[in-house]
């Protein structure tokens, strides 16, 4: 590649078609990744199953898949809800001052004075744990870092001169906010959204972990390492080996693809 730019592009493509790929083959594997055949079970990797398979003979391939499928699954739903909060959260408190702007930067500095992990635990005790717990949990804490970026922005920008000629012309903050401010903010608002998606990722496993998110009946990362732990001892380290190296390559993956993308939308850093 000639520069930044093009290098940039060639990752961001191959992080996105990984992760496609993935997110479907875990979807189609679903159901083997809960057949069991006790004939074949605790057998090592082998050439018929890479990641071997567990007490039931369930082939652990096709559950870290199903797994990581899932956990992507629920990471970008939870990345869009908290995007779309600290959006609307952010741009608020700057653009209306005063009270509302107090009252919502507590509100972020209440969030963010609690540990995640605890803070996720108590939401998704409240709303009755399960994947529903999880996604409330998971998306109501992940907002404030992004809302305190957007509104910094959104106070640079209210003191732009551009913006306010064009307030002093007679344009409308409607017109102000979908022609200026939009389109300034649209690159940090990616990018921050798409780097939400590892912590979102990793914070479901470790909930799940813990038994305080996803039910046991499903083949979330989580509940396969929470599993495998009792084996661990006995010899069989292929059940938490290779679905957390998954897990670490995904979380890698997405780390990746938010890295490259805010290089491209960097039209100094791109070019250089």
């Amino acid at each position: 590649m000639k520069n930044r730019r093009g290098r940039a592009l060639f990752l961001l493509l191959i992080a996105i078609g990984l992760l496609c790929a993935v997110t479907v083959a875990g979807g189609l594997l679903a159901g083997s990744a809960e057949f069991a055949d006790f004939s074949r079970k605790n057998l090592p990797p082998c050439l018929a199953f890479p990641f071997g398979t567990d007490r039931m003979g369930r082939d652990m391939l096709a559950r870290a898949l199903a797994g990581l499928s899932l956990s992507i699954r629920i990471g970008a739903f939870t990345a869009v809800i908290s995007g779309a909060v600290a959006l609307l959260l952010g741009t608020a408190s700057a653009l209306l001052g005063g009270p509302v702007d107090a009252a919502i930067s507590w509100v972020i500095d209440l969030v963010m004075g609690v540990p995640h992990i605890l803070l996720i635990i108590l939401i998704s005790i409240a709303c009755g744990k399960g994947t529903f717990g999880v996604v409330a949990g998971v998306a109501l804490t992940h907002w404030p870092s992004l809302a305190r970026l957007l509104r910094g922005e959104v106070l640079q920008l209210k003191q732009a001169p551009y913006i306010q000629m064009a307030r002093r012309l007679g344009a409308s903050w409607g017109r102000v906010l979908w022609g200026h401010f939009l389109p300034h903010l649209l690159p940090q608002f990616l990018t921050g959204m798409i780097l939400q998606f590892p912590h979102a990722i990793l914070h479901e496993a470790s909930v799940t972990f813990l038994g305080f998110g996803l039910p046991p009946d499903q083949p979330a990362i989580g509940v396969i390492l929470e599993e495998s732990m009792a084996y661990l001892s006995t010899g069989r380290w292929w059940l938490a080996l290779f679905p957390g190296l998954s897990l670490a390559l995904t979380v890698a993956l997405f780390a990746l693809l938010g890295e490259r993308l805010r290089l491209l939308l960097s039209p100094v850093r791109s070019q250089e």
